[in-house]
């Protein structure tokens, strides 16, 4: 019975400090209770440090203030919010989409009818050696490895050279994958760059500047000019998403850091209401984008003369816009006009931090197009860039000479490398 008994108690006693104990789920529950508010707490301080009013915003301006309507009730005007940016997703979706139903029916059918065709380079000969090698050593095998390789396949060096040189250039994109983005590229830059141009055209920061800093930052948002602005930031992350189902590009790294400072600038643009100057930048960017886009569409359907027209037209309207209009119009009024206004404040700095690095990266790609100009015009070609390989990605494309006919003749041997705005010479010659 004693037995009984303790086994009895032991039995009432077990489910106190069970699963289903009510003194151990109580505890559970209350270490979960305690986890939720710290991260909560944890996330509130991180957000109120981030957007701190202090830093984002000029002396004596809080987000409440801007968070009411500028206008009566009811007239639907008010200022730039950070939800807004939130609109962009949905909208870069659609837009990727867009693109591939664009490239499908609309460029592909005009690239064939131009005589483009899909065929890409000359396929390697099958040789599961090489391949090994090839995939998982190195796709360049230096001159020790290569003779390796020409005991044990008793094949000749130069054929074995020859071989990995087909390899490589089997993983290029085709020329007709290569023209409809480009043409995706030039219909958006030339469209958007017509609607912020029939846009400002009409607005009074577009003839006068200094609009952009009268009673900043209280300046109603239009509904004209939200879309231009969610459209353009929606399309840089279209970039992003794209980049990663595109082949492969050898730039990957570099164009996705790019777009990634894009979409910042125009994010952080938009919540602290910059957004009068931002579409200046925007504007002035998209002026040269297009006509870089014409000339690889005239250099994959074979007019060189005219891809030689696109290109000068590019480099004289870059070289313009980015080191004239841009440092004396846009860096003067963020600069000088905006301290004159409203005095500098924090995110001032950062901003105008970011521009005037901008205008040194500005400087370098002109430097670039004018040495890739002035070696075309004086010899007749473009002279070999080091930093070029024969893996060439879907933006290292094909405007070299391979004649002293036009300034940048099409080549199947070499590209004149302007990734965006990077321009390089040109590509070994094969064999």
């Amino acid at each position: 019975r004693r037995g009984e008994g303790r086994g009895e108690a032991g039995s009432r006693r077990r489910p106190a400090v069970g699963c289903g104990g009510r003194l151990s789920c109580g505890r559970r529950e209350g270490r979960q209770v305690r986890r939720r508010k710290m991260a909560a707490a944890a996330a509130a301080a991180l957000r109120a440090w981030f957007w701190n009013e202090r830093f984002w915003l000029p002396h004596n301006v809080t987000w409440a203030d801007l968070a009411g309507e500028p206008g009566p009730p009811g007239s639907g005007l008010q200022y730039p919010r950070a939800g807004h940016v939130l609109s962009a997703f949905p909208l870069a979706l659609g837009i990727f989409a867009v693109r591939l139903l664009f490239e499908r029916f609309i460029a592909k059918p005009c690239a064939i009818n131009l005589g483009i065709q899909d065929s890409g380079p000359h396929r390697a000969q099958p040789n599961a050696i090489l391949e090994k090698v090839f995939t998982s050593i190195t796709k360049s095998p230096d001159g020790k490895r290569l003779e390796g390789l020409s005991k044990q396949l008793d094949w000749d060096v130069r054929k074995i050279q020859r071989w990995f040189r087909q390899r490589r250039n089997q993983d290029k994109p085709t020329t007709l994958t290569k023209f409809c983005e480009s043409m995706w590229r030039f219909t958006f830059y030339l469209s958007i760059f017509f609607y912020g141009i029939r846009f400002l055209w009409t607005a009074p920061w577009f003839w006068d500047t200094r609009q952009c800093w009268y009673n900043y930052p209280f300046q109603p948002l239009t509904s004209r000019l939200y879309y231009y602005y969610i459209l353009e930031l929606a399309f840089y992350w279209s970039l992003m998403f794209s980049q990663f189902t595109d082949i492969k590009r050898k730039d990957f790294l570099i164009m996705f850091v790019h777009h990634l400072a894009t979409i910042g600038l125009i994010t952080f643009s938009y919540m602290n209401n910059m957004v009068r100057v931002g579409t200046l930048v925007l504007c002035l960017h998209d002026a040269s984008d297009f006509l870089l886009e014409a000339a690889k569409l005239a250099n994959y359907a074979k007019y060189q003369r005219l891809c030689d027209a696109f290109f000068m037209l590019f480099g004289v309207v870059f070289i313009v816009t980015r080191l004239g209009i841009y440092p004396f119009w846009i860096l003067n009024t963020t600069l000088f006009e905006s301290w004159e206004l409203i005095g500098p404040y924090p995110s001032w700095w950062l901003f105008n931090g970011l521009l005037i690095t901008l205008q040194i990266l500005h400087i370098i790609w002109s430097y670039l197009i004018i040495r890739i100009a002035y070696k075309a015009l004086v010899r007749g070609k473009v002279s070999k860039d080091d930093r070029s390989d024969v893996e060439s990605s879907s933006e290292e494309e094909d405007v070299t000479s391979n004649s002293t006919k036009g300034v940048f003749s099409t080549s199947s041997n070499g590209s004149n490398r302007i990734n965006g705005h990077v321009a390089s010479g040109q590509w070994p010659e094969e064999e």
